[in-house]
């Protein structure tokens, strides 16, 4: 049985989507937000980054 030895990050959407351009709304949609507050735990590459990264003023970042 292998480990999944992989870094996760916990993603939680701190501020409203309402305002904002189509793209971030399908970017917090893609890394599963779905409401204020709510937190997801992904695997830390460089696509999840790079999503994290384009709608960094709406979300909250910390290593789970």
């Amino acid at each position: 049985m292998a480990k999944n030895n992989k870094a996760k990050l916990r993603v939680t959407q701190v501020r409203s989507i309402n305002g904002t351009i189509q793209s971030h709304r399908d970017t917090i949609r893609g890394l599963g937000l779905r409401r204020m507050h709510h937190t997801v735990e992904l695997e830390d590459t460089p696509a999840i980054r790079g999503m994290i990264r384009k709608v960094d003023y709406l979300v909250r970042v910390e290593q789970a």
